[in-house]
């Protein structure tokens, strides 16, 4: 392996390690029961500090992108540890309900989209464009998995200390993590050329493959198109990620949702991995499509989950398809637009996940708080679902990507 290649992969890694630690968004429903129960507060009002930060995160995402495009994703990742920290540990200092969203759901949220918007956009620049999935896949991976190590560290914390003290604490391991491993990212050097990608300066040289302004991105449909099939489309996962521990605890009465939460982390994570280097082989919009069918099957068959094993199957679907959008989403973007500006440009594409971070589980929250049932959010979700599924059939990539197809890239003409 070569020096570069290594440390392609160090970036990759760093990227893993630092988006492990920014997943504690992934654990919130611990943190919500936690609530519910010690604070007395309503299912509504646990759900709104986790619901301001996906908004939060994903609006973030397109400055955070257009600075790491410009400064570099160490100055940028170092930034959001530290803003993720310090959110955690104010919200471990308070018990009002409006200094927690500030908290958690302002700083963390920022914090959150600052690093998150830094890492793949680094590790895809090291790989050549046919790893591009695979090498999305595992750094967003970390993201995902992070809540089978952070729930049940969480329910442990919230068990031993209490709630206050569990943010306090994990804000702190956070804040140290984060920082360290963001020295270790940063983007190839401008003549860098990765193994297996023609050089510029070949006459074989992809001269179509526009790198495009983000103004110049948002002009057309597919942008459009990604947007609202991740809208859709997350909608449903983070609503099941935010309630999960709830959604346990009310149909299959079990005081330990913590380990649903752990095992739909696990799931989210694979999802996210498998998703990737599957696209990689038969096109990104016709993997979108499988996935999101699946989703639709899934929102549908959580109303019968009365049973434990049942619960568990369909939280591991349901993170696996919810995974393998984050995988999908970058990928494409980064396909269709270019990776040169790729951080403000998945920015934009990512303010689409917020919206469904704000709708998803405010709706079950509400639903769940007037009806006593999360039947009606579950059928929103999967209808939902089919019509993002719908709209994959008529996404196509604006531009013939002539390297891509040189190396043996599956291009998304369906």
């Amino acid at each position: 392996m070569s020096n570069t290649n290594s440390k392609g992969w160090t970036v990759l890694f760093a990227g893993t390690g630092v988006n492990l630690a920014l997943g504690v968004l992934y654990a919130w429903s611990i943190f919500s029961h936690a609530l519910t129960e010690q604070l007395d507060w309503s299912k509504t009002q646990a759900t709104l500090p986790y619901s301001v930060a996906c908004v939060v995160f994903a609006i973030t995402m397109v400055p955070a992108g257009r600075l790491q495009d410009k400064y570099g994703p160490r100055l940028i990742v170092t930034l959001g540890g530290v803003l993720t920290g310090i959110g955690m540990i104010i919200a471990g200092l308070t018990h009002s309900l409006t200094a927690m969203v500030l908290a958690f759901g302002v700083l963390a949220g920022a914090g959150i989209g600052l690093g998150y918007s830094s890492t793949t956009p680094a590790a895809v620049k090291w790989f050549a464009p046919h790893k591009k999935g695979m090498v999305t896949g595992l750094v967003v991976a970390g993201f995902g998995l992070a809540s089978v190590y952070i729930a049940p560290l969480t329910k442990t914390l919230i068990s031993s200390f209490g709630v206050s003290q569990a943010f306090l604490m994990e804000g702190i391991a956070f804040l140290i993590v984060t920082s360290l491993l963001a020295q270790l990212i940063k983007n190839p050097p401008p003549s860098y050329v990765p193994k297996g990608m023609l050089p510029t300066s070949s006459p074989k040289s992809d001269t179509h493959n526009r790198q495009y302004e983000w103004h110049e991105m948002i002009k057309t449909p597919q942008f459009f198109l990604l947007w609202l099939m991740l809208a859709f489309g997350s909608s449903a996962g983070l609503m099941i990620i935010g309630q999960l521990a709830k959604i346990a605890n009310v149909q299959v009465h079990v005081e330990w949702g913590f380990i649903f939460v752990a095992l739909l982390a696990l799931f989210n994570a694979s999802g996210r991995v498998v998703a990737g280097m599957v696209s990689d082989i038969i096109g990104r919009t016709r993997t979108m499509l499988i996935v999101f069918l699946f989703q639709a099957i899934v929102m549908f068959l959580f109303v019968k989950a009365g049973t434990i094993p049942f619960m568990a199957l369909a939280a591991a679907a349901a993170g696996f398809n919810y995974g393998a959008l984050l995988s999908l989403f970058p990928s494409t973007t980064f396909d269709y637009f270019g990776t040169k500006n790729g951080g403000v440009n998945y920015g934009l594409v990512f303010t689409a996940w917020g919206v469904g971070g704000l709708f998803g589980p405010l709706l079950a929250g509400q639903v769940i708080d007037a009806t006593g049932s999360y039947g009606m959010a579950y059928t929103i979700s999967a209808i939902l679902c089919l019509a993002a599924a719908g709209l994959s059939l008529i996404t196509k990539a604006p531009h013939v990507n002539t390297v891509s197809a040189l190396q043996g890239i599956k291009p998304d003409t369906q």
